[in-house]
C-alpha cells in the first residue's frame, strides 16, 4: 500500500486547522498514512492551541498526527517544503504528499480517490479534487498556465475579447469529469513524490501566490502531466489566512509572486511584455467602466501598482531559473 503524508499549513487559524484535521483523518482512514500540522510562525498563540488540543482531544489520541513549527514565516511553499522534509514519523520518504489547506474539508473518499488515480494512471504526477464552497457551489480550481494573452484577456473583462481567447483565459470552467489540465489550486493536491525529486520542491521566493502554478510549469516541463479528479470531493471556504476578498491594494507579494513567475518561467521579456499586455486590457476595461458607469473590479491604484514595481523589478537582476533543491530532512521544531 503507498505511503501518504498529509500536510496542512496553518496561519492564525487554530480552530479551523484542528476541524480541517479531524475531516483529513477521517479521509485518511484506511490508507497508510500521516497528517503533519505545520503552524507557520503565527505568533497569536496557534502552535499552542493546537498541541494541547492534540495532547487533550478524543479524536487526536492514537491518531497518526503531529505537530511542527517553521520557526518563520517564509510562505506557503517554504511552510509545505518543511513539512515534505520532516517525511514520515519513522523517518522514511512517503509515496504521496497530500496538500490540505487548513481551511479544507475533505470528503470521506476523497484522499482514496486521489490516490487511486495517480496509482492508475503514471503519466500523471499531480491530482487535485473538485472544491466546493459552504453554499455547496463548485469552486474554480483547474487553470491554464498564464500567458502573454491570458493577462490581457483577465484584465479587458470584456466578452469579445474572452469569447476570442477562451481557450487562453487562466481560469477553466469547472471540468464535470476528470481530465488533464494545466494546474490546479493547491487547497487539495497530491503531489507524486518521485516527481518532486527529479523536479525540486516549492520555490520559496514566492511568499504566496503562484507557487502552485510554477511548481505544476516544471512537472509539465518535465513531462509529468497534472489530473483534476472529479471523484475527489472538497469543502473550501478559501482566503480565510490571506485575507484577499478583502484588500484594499494588491499587497507586494503578490505583484513579487506575479512578476517572479513571469521572469523564471518564461524571460523578463516575456515578462514585461505581459505586464504591458495587461495594463492594455486593464486600459479598455476601465474605458467600458467610464461609459457604462460599472464598479471598480480591481483594488485601488492596482494597474499603477503594477507597473511601477515591474519597471523596478525589469532593472533588477533576472532571477534564477533552476529548479530548486530536493527533498531532504527539515530543520524543524518538531513537537
Amino acid at each position: 500500500m503507498p505511503r501518504v503524508l498529509v500536510l496542512s499549513l496553518n496561519y492564525r487559524t487554530a480552530e479551523m486547522t484542528l476541524r480541517s484535521a479531524q475531516a483529513a483523518l477521517r479521509a485518511m482512514a484506511g490508507l497508510d498514512a500521516e497528517l503533519i500540522l505545520i503552524d507557520n510562525d503565527s505568533g497569536d498563540g496557534s502552535f499552542e492551541v493546537m498541541a494541547q488540543a492534540l495532547a487533550t482531544q478524543d479524536w487526536a489520541q492514537a491518531a497518526p498526527v503531529r505537530l511542527i513549527s517553521s520557526g518563520h514565516n517564509g510562505g506557503f511553499g517554504a511552510g509545505n517544503n518543511i513539512g515534505i522534509r520532516a517525511g514520515m514519523s519513522d523517518g522514511s520518504r512517503p509515496d504521496y504528499i497530500y496538500l490540505l489547506n487548513s481551511d479544507a474539508f475533505p470528503e470521506a473518499g476523497a484522499l482514496r480517490a486521489l490516490v487511486e488515480h495517480l496509482e492508475t494512471h503514471p503519466e500523471a504526477g499531480f491530482a487535485g479534487s473538485y472544491l466546493f464552497g459552504e453554499d455547496g457551489a463548485a469552486q474554480m480550481t483547474a487553470f491554464r498556465f498564464p500567458s502573454i494573452a491570458s493577462e490581457f484577456e483577465g484584465a479587458a473583462r470584456s466578452g469579445p475579447v474572452s469569447r476570442l481567447l477562451r481557450n487562453r483565459a487562466v481560469p477553466m470552467p469547472v471540468p464535470g469529469a476528470t481530465r488533464r489540465v494545466d494546474w490546479l489550486a493547491g487547497a487539495s493536491l497530491l503531489m507524486r513524490r518521485r516527481v518532486l525529486d527529479e523536479i525540486g520542491l516549492f520555490d520559496e521566493r514566492f511568499f504566496l501566490y503562484f507557487e502552485e502554478t510554477e511548481l505544476c510549469l516544471r512537472a509539465a516541463r518535465a513531462g509529468h502531466q497534472t489530473h483534476y479528479v472529479r471523484g475527489s470531493e472538497v469543502m473550501h471556504i478559501g482566503s480565510v489566512s490571506t485575507g484577499m476578498k478583502r484588500w484594499a491594494r494588491v499587497p507586494g507579494f503578490w505583484l513579487d509572486s506575479r512578476w517572479l513567475y513571469f521572469a523564471k518561467s518564461h524571460g523578463r521579456t516575456y515578462a514585461a511584455l505581459a505586464t504591458l499586455s495587461h495594463v492594455c486590457g486593464g486600459l479598455l476595461w476601465r474605458l467600458r467602466r467610464l461609459i457604462q458607469r460599472k464598479p471598480p473590479a480591481d483594488p485601488a491604484q492596482f494597474l499603477r501598482d503594477l507597473l511601477s514595481h515591474d519597471l523596478r523589478a525589469l532593472f533588477r537582476p533576472a532571477p534564477d531559473s533552476a529548479a530548486p533543491t530536493g527533498i531532504g530532512r527539515a530543520e524543524a521544531n518538531v513537537e
